[in-house]
């Protein structure tokens, strides 16, 4: 762009020394001394209308470029309005995935149990999303926000219908998730106690398990693992620890379509303020059902 600007400028430079010239040309023709026709020759042959296009041209590449110093701000300014409006848009589209998750970990299916949705916030990345849900209608609207710039929301009609009608859930009809004692050997241990149940329509057989939880010190590990009574892991597992085959045959155990079992899971002593306690246990076709057993965090009831 310099470059032709420079170009251009000598250009000019050269056009005004011959104009000078035809200005001497034309002066020497010039009527006065009877010479009328070699005046108007002159005069047609002036090169003063090449410079007048000159400068036009610079005055149109002077508007040009002021016309594109205007839209380029202005381009980028709408580029990261669109960008802010997708990232909105995804933030509202997680929202709607975690409440289908929230929602199915907390065994939650009836519209009253899904008002607990309401008003429900995670931050994420550079933004959030903000959940509400509409029991008379049966419908989900999740909000995406990028805070001071864009807002864009999602919404979802016969929102049960989303909800896993399948796999293994704890089961709504026994008692809840539970923590007791137990003898193991002549000390006195913490158990676990949850129900769950087949809810699909074939059998589903297990193989291995993970846990995590937050306690008070000492540590303590999980050291046996029961399912329907039957023991399938004896060790000792820490909170948090890699997902755990069974080690006790047979090595698989499987739970037919609507039966409900009992999984206990026997700790290596008394813990100190035992909450926020999460079991999964994994199929033998590479399934993952994840139990939030205190999903308030505030440590659970007396079996």
């Amino acid at each position: 762009m310099l470059n032709s600007f420079q170009h251009l400028i000598i250009s000019v430079n050269r056009t005004l020394k011959q104009v000078q010239g035809d200005k001497k040309e034309i002066a020497a023709q010039s009527p006065r001394t009877g010479n009328y026709w070699g005046w108007f020759n002159s005069l047609n042959n002036s090169r003063g209308l090449s410079v007048l296009f000159l400068l036009i041209a610079m005055l149109l590449m002077v508007a040009i470029g002021y016309v594109l110093s205007y839209l380029i701000p202005t381009k980028q300014k709408s580029v990261s309005l669109t960008i802010s409006s997708n990232q909105s848009f995804f933030l509202a589209q997680s929202g709607v995935e975690f409440a289908v998750r929230y929602a199915t970990d907390n065994n939650w299916s009836s519209p009253a149990q899904l008002n607990g949705l309401d008003n429900m916030t995670r931050n994420l990345g550079q933004g959030r999303f903000t959940l509400d849900y509409n029991d008379t209608i049966d419908s989900l609207i999740s909000v995406g926000e990028i805070p001071n710039a864009s807002q864009r929301r999602v919404v979802i009609a016969n929102f049960t219908q989303f909800l896993s009608s399948g796999g293994l859930i704890i089961d709504p009809a026994q008692p809840p998730p539970c923590l007791t004692t137990g003898l193991s050997g002549k000390q006195t241990v913490n158990v676990v106690n949850v129900y769950i149940k087949n809810v699909s329509s074939s059998p589903i057989s297990l193989n291995q398990f993970s846990a995590s939880w937050t306690q008070n010190p000492p540590t303590r590990q999980i050291e046996r693992l029961y399912i329907g009574g039957t023991l399938k892991f004896s060790g000792n597992y820490p909170s948090g620890g890699a997902p755990q085959l069974f080690n006790v045959a047979p090595l698989t155990f499987t739970i037919n379509s609507g039966q409900t079992v009992i999984v206990s899971v026997w700790f290596t002593r008394l813990v100190n303020n035992l909450r926020s306690m999460v079991v999964t246990l994994y199929s033998t076709t590479g399934d993952m059902y994840n139990f939030i057993l205190d999903p308030e965090g505030d440590g659970l009831p007396p079996c």
